[in-house]
């Protein structure tokens, strides 16, 4: 796999805030915030994801000691203020090393990690690892799991990763990952066949941070209620009862409008490139590392078979464009025709585009500000997907089924499950070796991604294995899963501004 980079600068606008009305808020005013401030001299705020209302204090994780014969893979991540080229426009940001995305960390399915976190940013910070079951002193989460990582300070995860798939890691203290700290997680299964030629791993973004704005201000912009209006024209959005709706199928999706989408931390007039030979079989990976923003992905001229969900196996699907949630990860493969081929992403319910290329042959680079084709049709929502029977949980009746109710309001710009913010919202209590119900009830306006720690999940719909899953307004969800992983977990909602502002809940183990 060889990547090629172009030079093309971009053009910058200012990052916009989308307000919005949820089902319990009434109109907002418009107003608007100025904020331009250095984003190396913030300091996370915190309040959502801090461990604010436990009182919990940690000290140094127990070390691991690898079993007879399981390797050991180990690496050093530096989290540090940096200056990034995006393909044109230079921002100030957080990142870890000297990338956005950051350095991709590959290992085997039963490996264990040892990944040392050095904390050069001028706010604590943890280190998330998205998607993997693993031990709960491992999961990243302040204040539930781990004290935060103070600032010149290094911190050690261990952990066994035992399911192969798709991955990525980000931090867990306030809206941190709405800057450039993020990076993909490969769990391989050294007995899987392959079948494909090459590989591409892409990472979809939204990026304001050094933009004349950073994900702080944004937040704070929120919680005032203030900002510029939408553009219903650019958003397609209808009323109902005066409240907008958004265009199917999602309803609101976000918050915030971007002055920029991204795919490997480019820009589309500075795209990543893929070079790859005609005919040969790529099987991209697909990760939405978005804090604010579902996308619809497609690859110009070409037809996609869908073959994994959140690193599952699904049933193959093929499909000309699908649909990825914050937290959300699809591996994808084509055979790939003779040209140059764009890999688009459309924001949904927001104007713009990311935008890679996969290049086989001579020819032009196609017009970086139009979507392919394929995105006017039919888009798949993954939810549909049916598991592969290797991925089946088994069945099983539910031992507790636990409400989990989603509301909010834009202002004051406030997020619950269970009628409270995380820390005023009572645990979700379950017992080792119950098979659990949640019954996700989403009462606002807002679609939600929502997210299981230290489990994966089965919809109970289909069977459906995944460890986030989009819940549309006003829609019912349940899932299922094993509780077989003791400790405290976070589940909430992986828009990052909702989950700081109060949509989380801790799911405890008890008895």
């Amino acid at each position: 796999m060889s990547t090629v980079r172009s030079s093309q600068p971009g053009q910058s606008r200012a990052g916009r805030v989308i307000e919005r009305r949820s089902f319990l808020a009434g109109a907002l005013g418009v107003g608007v915030v100025a904020a331009c401030t250095d984003p190396n001299s913030h300091t996370a705020t915190g309040h959502g994801t801090s461990g604010h209302g436990t009182g919990r204090t940690f000290g140094p994780p127990t070390p691991v000691t690898p079993t007879v014969g399981q390797r050991v893979v180990e690496r050093t991540l530096t989290a540090k203020p940096v200056t990034l080229d995006l393909g044109g426009p230079t921002v100030p940001t957080w990142a870890y090393g000297d990338t956005a995305p950051g350095p991709l960390i590959r290992a085997n399915a039963g490996d264990l990690l040892r990944i040392r976190v050095d904390n050069r940013l001028p706010a604590e910070t943890t280190v998330h690892w998205h998607g993997i079951r693993l031990r709960n002193q491992a999961d990243g989460v302040p204040g539930l799991t781990q004290d935060p990582i103070a600032q010149n300070s290094s911190y050690t995860y261990e952990f066994a990763a035992p399911d192969p798939g798709t991955y990525f890691f980000h931090p867990h203290v306030g809206v941190q990952l709405d800057r450039g700290l993020y990076a993909p997680l490969i769990i391989d299964d050294p007995h899987e066949p392959g079948g494909y030629d090459a590989e591409w791993v892409v990472v979809l973004d939204d990026w304001v941070d050094g933009t004349g704005r950073d994900p702080d201000a944004v937040l704070e912009s929120l919680r005032a209620g203030s900002g510029p209006a939408h553009d219903h024209g650019s958003m397609g959005m209808g009323g109902m009862g005066g409240m907008d709706m958004g265009p199917t199928p999602w309803g609101n999706a976000g918050d915030v409008l971007y002055p920029y989408y991204l795919v490997n931390g480019r820009i589309p007039t500075a795209p990543d490139v893929l070079g790859a030979k005609p005919g040969q079989r790529v099987r991209i990976r697909l990760i939405n590392a978005a804090s604010d923003t579902v996308f619809a992905v497609s690859l110009g001229g070409h037809r996609l078979t869908v073959t994994h969900t959140d690193g599952y196996a699904v049933q193959p699907q093929e499909v000309s464009a699908l649909y990825l949630g914050m937290g959300e990860r699809y591996d994808v493969v084509a055979t790939l025709g003779d040209g140059v081929f764009p890999l688009a992403a459309t924001p949904f319910g927001k104007s713009g585009l990311a935008m890679g290329l996969i290049r086989t042959g001579s020819g032009s680079a196609p017009d970086p500000t139009l979507a392919p084709a394929e995105l006017a049709g039919p888009v798949l929502i993954g939810s549909d997907l049916k598991p592969a029977e290797s991925s089946l949980l088994p069945v099983r009746r539910p031992d507790v089924v636990l409400p989990v109710v989603l509301a909010g309001q834009m202002q004051p710009y406030t997020w619950t499950i269970n009628g409270g913010t995380f820390g005023r919202n009572d645990p979700l209590v379950v017992q080792a070796g119950q098979r659990v119900r949640l019954r996700i009830q989403n009462q606002s306006m807002m679609t939600h991604p929502v997210h299981v720690h230290g489990h994966t999940f089965a919809l109970a719909s289909s069977g459906l294995r995944k460890d986030t899953v989009l819940v549309r307004h006003m829609e019912v969800r349940e899932i299922d899963f094993d509780a077989d992983n003791a400790g405290s977990w976070m589940v909430h909602c992986h828009n990052a501004y909702h989950g700081e502002a109060g949509m989380m809940i801790e799911l405890a183990y008890r008895g």
